[in-house]
């Protein structure tokens, strides 16, 4: 396994992290004892970056009590733990968003189910268009100052917003966040435009879930009207109902390729995938959600493994897409 920073901070972490959104999810997911030898599968690779949210799993919390478990019985500051705040916890008013209130409450209930005094990085799951910036990252700060977080960060927020909370935490000398974490892969390449370029400018390093767009790129889907049974596309039908067949229209010739170069370095074709996106430097972490402990076996090579550049080129012009004005646009002088 290897590493990179995350962002200008000196928190280092795996360049293949855990996503964890699987644990005690039934339906397109794994039980507890299979989320714990995957976790055991992960650590014994290397791996150091777990990645959850009090919302993961079938349950309130699921997700982490799973980790708390296995974290129980570890070497905790071998590990760095990450998890995320933002949506219902209870059907109170006020238990969701992030207000003082709610982080704070989120927070110690994450501590709790996790069976540890503090959290590595605490994310915010998606912006609130109803809470001032300058609060959440005052709370923020709080709890670092607490002890009880090491570091913060964002998840999906918007461009703006990132270079906003650059600005507020940089006036007020609050904790800043460092890292975004975003939906980013050679399918879903829209960050490319504003997000990214924020991320460098705010030092904030990027982090990208959902780095294989739900399995298209491993390569096991077929060009048909619905997926092969028993894989995520078809157990999560609330995502690609009526939308698979337009996904394999767009997406087949960039598949194709990608297969063709793996059989030809004789690597799986997830393996490419990963690989071309961590050949950007800007990229802290693709986190992997797997259901079985041979697959993030397999997974964590693509820290090993190098794109050629001509491979990597080619993947990036049959993937590229036009981002809108003022992006590629010619300005006259």
């Amino acid at each position: 396994m290897k590493y990179r920073y995350l962002g200008k901070s000196g928190l280092a972490v795996a360049m293949v992290g855990l996503g964890t959104a699987t644990f005690g999810q039934s339906r397109w997911g794994c039980d507890e004892s299979t989320a714990l030898a995957i976790l055991d599968a992960y650590a014994d690779e290397g791996g150091n970056f777990i990645d959850t949210a009090d919302k993961y799993g079938d349950q309130l919390g699921a997700s982490e009590q799973i980790i708390g478990h296995w974290l129980a019985g570890q070497q905790r500051d071998d590990f760095v733990i990450a998890s995320k705040c933002f949506f219902e916890t209870s059907p109170d008013i006020n238990a969701r968003g992030l207000s003082r209130k709610h982080i704070i409450k989120a927070c110690d209930a994450s501590l709790k189910r996790l069976c540890t005094d503090y959290l590595d990085l605490y994310q915010m799951h998606v912006p609130d268009p109803f809470t001032p910036l300058d609060e959440t990252l005052s709370t923020l700060d709080h709890l670092v100052r607490q002890g009880k977080v090491r570091y913060v960060g964002c998840s999906n927020y918007p461009a703006w917003q990132v270079a906003k909370a650059y600005g507020v935490a940089e006036r007020h000398g609050l904790t800043r966040f460092i890292l975004g974490q975003y939906l980013y892969n050679l399918l879903k390449r829209d960050i490319e435009a504003e997000i990214l370029p924020a991320c460098a400018e705010s030092e904030v390093g990027v982090l990208c879930w959902s780095p294989l767009s739900g399995e298209m790129l491993t390569g096991k889907y077929s060009d048909s009207d619905t997926p092969p049974a028993q894989t995520r596309m078809a157990e999560r039908s609330e995502v690609s109902s009526g939308r698979y067949k337009q996904w394999i229209q767009n997406s087949h010739e960039i598949v194709q390729h990608l297969v063709l170069i793996a059989e030809r370095h004789k690597v799986k074709p997830a393996v490419v995938a990963l690989a071309w996106l961590l050949n950007d430097v800007r990229i802290s972490s693709v986190l992997v959600g797997v259901k079985r402990p041979d697959q993030i076996r397999e997974l964590a090579k693509a820290c090993d493994w190098v794109i050629p550049g001509e491979d990597w080129a080619a993947l990036d012009e049959l993937s590229r897409i036009r981002h809108p004005y003022p992006h590629g646009h010619k300005l006259l002088p």
